[in-house]
Order: structure tokens, then sequence, then C-alpha cells
């Protein structure tokens, strides 16, 4: 699609607008929209929540598909909306959050109010709320170099309403914010065609993994019955084991010359050690490191509170982990990989949740004496070889698609946000376009 551009064009005086088209105006937000901030009632009285009055919060506009917002994650009543004095703004009022990460948004669907984290703009006159929410949406990094704070960034109501914007004319703004809807679906449309696609992607590497491991390669092989509910059936030549048959329990101490590594629920465990910034968020640290269980390659290791989350893995490189981890060093020469492969199925992890103690998921473990007694298939060396080698072709290609189709997202992401940047600030000029029947545009 080409697009024109306006006539002529005069210099906006805000930098992050650039020049703009003669006939706009540039002003203050606040000229435009009042701008109303938003409070929090006391969260120990009961009767303040709970009730009729939306009540948005950051949380509830971060990763919000689309403008409109008509729900949030709390609603309070109208004694809670008079005990702290915020107020209800009007449909298509727009709301932004204002505290780090500044600048998430959308348009009311409803009347609501907010909290202390965001502002709402209510249109003064005429204004196209979908013309200035495709503006301020393209503003962030302009609105986040004017928060200020030493704890958290915060836009303050006086920084918002002196924010400089354009204002053309309304019909103008109808035609841009009409453009902008029809142009921003079509690439929403694609975004999500390739988000299901890495889904699905997703969903048929597990299921492979899944019928490898537990099923082997060949469809046509006789099966036997496991004796194991979650495991099922098995290739008739296939063993089975206890982990307690595969692995000990090892409480081998460490020394300050290893790496620290850790275990992710996604990616198992780590091959180096963790940077200063890591360590500090993710491990609870010891002075003295002799206190980590030291870790060597074809080791077991989990996190006994994050085990049926995934949090577990196999050992590639001598190392240490913390000592709220259990480490499973083998007994024989199985190779702990394809064990780890074996525990990632949705049935071990359901058998895993099951073996786990605790009255909440929050504080469930899986302690060692449990553990031990999931009982796992056993496929011939040369058969665990073959699988092996299988899965990791299929998991690269796998990979390598869904690479793609992040790129193409991101892509189309770049492209959406540069096509609302051009329309809003009159790079381009759409009017045109905005008028044409659907697909008459060259």
């Amino acid at each position: 699609m080409s697009f024109l551009r306006y006539g002529e064009y005069k210099d906006s005086g805000a930098r992050w607008l650039g020049r703009v088209p003669t006939s706009w105006t540039v002003k203050a937000l606040k000229h435009v929209f009042t701008v109303v901030g938003g409070s929090t009632p006391k969260s120990e009285v009961a009767d303040y929540w709970d009730g009729e009055h939306v009540w948005v919060t950051p949380a509830d506009l971060s990763g919000l598909r689309g403008f409109e917002i008509i729900e949030s994650s709390r609603r309070i009543t109208t004694a809670g909306l008079a005990s702290c004095g915020t107020n209800l703004v009007p449909a298509e009022s727009i709301v932004l959050s204002t505290r780090a990460p500044i600048g998430s948004l959308a348009i009311a669907g409803t009347s609501l109010c907010t909290n202390q984290g965001c502002k709402s703009l209510v249109r003064k006159g005429n204004g196209n709320s979908r013309f200035y929410a495709y503006l301020l949406s393209v503003a962030g990094d302009e609105l986040n170099l004017r928060g200020r704070g030493t704890t958290f960034l915060e836009l303050s109501a006086d920084a918002l309403g002196a924010f400089e914007v354009v204002e053309p004319k309304p019909e103008e703004q109808d035609a841009i914010a009409t453009f902008l809807d029809c142009e921003t679906a079509k690439i929403d449309a694609l975004v999500e065609e390739q988000r299901r696609l890495i889904e699905l992607l997703k969903e048929k590497r597990q299921a492979v993994i899944s019928r490898a491991v537990t099923k082997g390669l060949n469809p046509n092989v006789p099966m036997k019955d496991s004796g194991v509910e979650w495991l099922g059936e098995v290739p008739a030549h296939w063993q089975t084991s206890r982990l307690a048959n595969l692995y000990s329990d090892t409480d081998e101490r460490g020394n300050a010359d290893l790496p620290v590594l850790t275990v992710s629920i996604h990616d198992g465990v780590s091959d180096d050690e963790l940077d200063e910034a890591d360590m500090d968020r993710k491990v609870t640290r010891s002075d003295d490191k002799t206190k980590y269980k030291r870790v060597a390659p074809g080791d077991l290791v989990y996190n006994m509170m994050r085990a049926w989350q995934g949090g577990f893995g196999s050992v590639t490189v001598d190392g240490m982990v913390s000592p709220a981890y259990v480490v499973a060093r083998p007994r024989t020469e199985f190779p702990t990989s394809f064990v780890e492969r074996v525990l990632r199925t949705p049935n071990a992890i359901e058998e895993m949740r099951g073996r786990s103690r605790g009255v909440t998921d929050f504080r469930l473990r899986l302690y060692w004496e449990e553990f031990k007694n999931i009982v796992v298939p056993l496929p011939p060396k040369e058969e665990v070889e073959s699988i092996v080698k299988h899965l990791e072709a299929s998991e690269r290609s796998v990979a390598n698609t869904i690479s793609a189709a992040e790129d193409c997202i991101a892509i189309l992401q770049e492209r959406r946000s540069a096509l609302i940047s051009a329309a809003v600030t009159g790079k381009i000029d759409v009017r045109r376009l905005a008028r044409q029947p659907e697909g008459a545009a060259a």
C-alpha cells in the first residue's frame, strides 16, 4: 500500500512529534482532556471491596488485547469509592498506567475508576478517544522520560497534562482512527496466526517427545501393560524400573572453585554460573559455599518445591547447586537426559504432583522418599540412542520454526507501531484511504 503525504508541514516544537501538517494544532494534553487521578480504598475494610464499580490497576492494563477495558481483577463498592476520594470516569475515557511501566492504556468501555497507579483522561470536547489512544500508544518512551521517582517511576498529573500532543480537525481524527482500526486489525490477525502456530508447534513437540520416550519409535511394535497407571502400555521388550534403582540421593559438598548452577522449570539445569544480578535474584546464597551441594555430569537434580512444575534436569557440567535441591547420582549408565525427557511428559508431571506433599500448590514439596518410587521405562541402550537422536532432530526443526514465527511477530509488531506513529503524527495522509471501500486502495 502506498501512502500520500500532506501538502505542507511545520515544526511542532515537540521533539517526539517532529514536523506535523500545518493545519494541525499542537497543544498540551490538559487542553484536550481532563486528567483524573485514582486511589485505593482501605484493604482491611471488607465493605469497600467486591462491589459494583470497575477499579482498574496497571496490572489490568498490562497485556490487554485491544483498546477496550470493561472489567478489572477487583471491583470496589460505592462506599469504597467515596472513602478514598477517587471518581468514576465515563465510558470513552482513556485509562493510562502512570507508574512503571508507564504507558499501558485502554479505552473505558464502561464507567470506571482506577487506583493511584493509573490516571484517566476525560474528553473536554468532541475529540476521538481512539485517535488519542493510538497517539499515546506510541508515546511510551516519551512518557517514561517524564516520570520521576527513586523507588519506581511515576508520571504526575501535571507532567501528563503538560505533555504535548497534536489536535487535527475532528473529521481527520475520525478518519485516522478508522484507518488504523482496519489496518491494525489485519496485522493483529496475522500476529495471532503466528502465536497459534507457535502453540501448536509446542503441543506437537510435547506429543512427539511423550510418544517416543514412553512408546518408542515403531508404531507396530508389540505392547505390554507396564503395571504403572500413569505410564500405561510400553513396548513388550522394554523394561521398567523405580528411580531408586537408577539413582541414589547424594549430599556431597561443593567448594568455592565450582560454578553455582540453578534449575529452571523451562530450561532444566544451567550449564554455567549465574552472574551476580541473577544470583541475587534467583538463588538464596550462603557466604559459606561449602554448604552447597556438588553436582557432576549425569546427575539428576530437582527443586523439591517446583519439581511438579518442571523444576528439574540433568547436569552436564561440574558445579554446585542450592542446598534446597535434591541431587540424585546415577547408579547405572542409563542416560539421565532420557530420564529427564520421560519426567517432562504431562503424565509424569502429574505423577510428581500427586506424590508431592503440602496443603496447597504453593507449599507442595516432592521429597526423595516419594520421588525414588516413581517408575520409568527403560528401552535397550541402542534404542535409547535412536530415540534421543530422533528427538534432537525433531526439536531442532520445531525450534527453528518457532524462531521464524517469533521473528515474524516482531516484524509485524514493528510495522504496526511504525504505521500508527506515521498516521497519528501526520507523516502520512490516510484520509482518502479511510473513506475507500476495503480492498480499493492501491
